[in-house]
């Protein structure tokens, strides 16, 4: 791989990394509209941009295929009802102001992937893997013992967006395509809350806004797709160590809006809570390299 590629890759990498580490500035100019209002919205017009590049790129012959394969459907199922699960108490905590537990859940996603490989496909892991695991069950034990809540948000960002990359890992599909199919799932659910709504009296889903607001709803589509179409073109110039790295720009760039633009407290036990992520993350990354330095090494050697 030569330098200029790479270069690219890198640069591709920080592009979705830094759309997605900045949604939170983007999505409290939605805080007034519920957060279910706003997936509907995502969802549906993720759904109709994703589309108009499929068309643009002329890959609907891969969506074709995908779709002869019920196994493959029903998994993008259980990955649509995953990501989109994540989404929402994304958007809930953005409106609540809970950026800071949202930016400790996507710190502690890389450690969830390490127990969900444990777990479910059985993987060994090493001594620095495993001290990395108990550096995070040790901050949520700090959140539990000195905070006094189980840290929900955190836990259930994490656990989604998780377990969604472990069923997206498995699936032999396309990003693209994929992202279309798994919007496309959602909106059956979508349009039982619009029908809900409408039945109660509620203000409509969709439309009956001011133009701003009806433009950001709009925009948030095509931000669903932008940062996945960077970071598939980082993943196909840079090595997966490399990317990995990259990954703590996203909760990094959370961190800090919360702290510096929108004023979010930090206590001092979760400042420790978070110590001991950052600490774990480490670990994790150190362990992760050294594997990856290895056979490098040993080729080099050849």
């Amino acid at each position: 791989m030569n330098t200029r590629s790479r270069l690219t890759g890198v640069g591709f990498g920080l592009l979705a990394y830094g759309m997605w580490g900045f949604f939170p500035l983007f999505f409290r100019h939605l805080a007034h509209v519920p957060p279910m209002d706003v997936l509907s919205n995502r969802a549906v017009w993720a759904c109709f941009f994703v589309g108009l590049l499929l068309t643009l790129r002329g890959q609907w012959r891969q969506v074709a295929a995908v779709c002869r394969s019920w196994r493959h459907l029903a998994w993008l199922s259980v990955a649509a009802a995953l990501i989109g699960s994540n989404w929402l108490i994304f958007l809930w905590a953005v409106a609540n102001r809970q950026v800071t537990a949202s930016s400790l859940g996507y710190f502690l996603t890389p450690l969830v992937n390490v127990l969900l490989g444990l777990l479910v496909l059985k993987e060994r892991l090493n001594r620095l893997e495993w001290l990395s695991v108990a550096l995070a069950f040790a901050a949520i034990a700090n959140e539990i013992l000195v905070i006094g809540r189980l840290p929900w948000v955190s836990l259930a960002l994490a656990g989604t967006f998780g377990t969604y990359g472990l069923v997206r890992k498995r699936l032999p599909v396309d990003a693209m395509s994929g992202l279309w199919l798994e919007t496309l799932a959602m909106l059956p659910v979508c349009g039982i809350y619009v029908w809900w709504q409408w039945q109660h009296g509620f203000p409509p889903v969709f439309g009956d806004r001011d133009a701003t607001t009806t433009a950001l709803l709009i925009g948030a589509g095509a931000l669903t797709a932008l940062p996945l179409l960077a970071f598939a073109a980082a993943t196909r110039r840079l090595d997966l160590a490399t990317v990995g790295m990259l990954m703590y720009i996203n909760p990094t760039l959370q961190f800090a809006t919360a702290i510096a633009v929108f004023g979010e407290p930090l206590q001092t036990a979760r400042l420790i809570s978070f110590g001991l992520i950052w600490l774990g993350l480490g670990v994790f990354s150190a362990s992760a390299w050294r594997a990856y330095r290895q056979p490098v090494q040993r080729q080099a050697t050849r």
